[in-house]
């Protein structure tokens, strides 16, 4: 039962640092883009925990301002080194948890 809480509530925090990072890298011409970031928990059972990170309601640009578009130029990273920051995290956390 620890070692699940210390997992549950790892994933809980890094989740809200991957928005914190996303919304901090995000481009932003009139902010809306940034602001629509959100966590939300998709599963949960007795051992295990789902959490998602998604744009609510500008997620239809999330592609092409990560990437980019043909016609308009090369995109702004900002999901993906959020995402592989949060996986390291993630991992350091559940082994610290576990270690004490």
């Amino acid at each position: 039962d620890l070692a699940t809480d210390t997992v549950k509530d790892a994933v809980k925090d890094v989740s809200k640092t991957v928005k914190k990072d996303i919304q901090a890298n995000a481009p932003k011409r009139t902010g809306r883009y940034k602001k629509s970031w959100t966590v939300k928990k998709t599963a949960e059972s007795s051992n295990s925990l789902t959490m998602t990170v998604h744009s609510k309601d500008r997620y239809q640009i999330a592609h092409l301002l990560e990437h980019g578009h043909a016609k308009r130029g090369a995109g702004r990273e900002h999901i993906a080194p959020a995402e592989e920051k949060g996986n390291r995290e993630l991992v350091q956390k559940i082994e610290r948890g576990l270690r004490s």
